[in-house]
């Protein structure tokens, strides 16, 4: 997994500035991003091209709402399962 800044969202989304990209996650057409420091944040690259794909293949703007609802529940779910590894090494 890699993490995108606001420029390789932009590349790959086809948002032309990062006031779209914000856009977007306020009306819930792309996931939030992840805080990867104190002042920087970026997306989980699976994410973007999950959001992209269903663009591409002409989904709704429901489709993608869900899509990234579900993406979002999947977040706490990978951290979930990733603590419980942890707990039992």
């Amino acid at each position: 997994m890699a993490i995108l800044r606001i420029c390789g969202v932009t590349a790959i989304t086809g948002h032309r500035s990062k006031t779209s990209v914000y856009n977007a996650v306020q009306a819930g057409l792309l996931t939030k991003p992840v805080a990867i420091g104190l002042r920087s944040v970026g997306w989980p690259d699976y994410e973007v091209e999950a959001v992209t794909a269903a663009r591409v293949a002409g989904q709704p703007d429901e489709a993608i709402r869900a899509l990234v609802a579900k993406l979002h529940a999947q977040r706490a779910e990978r951290f979930e399962a990733l603590t419980q590894t942890v707990a039992h090494v």
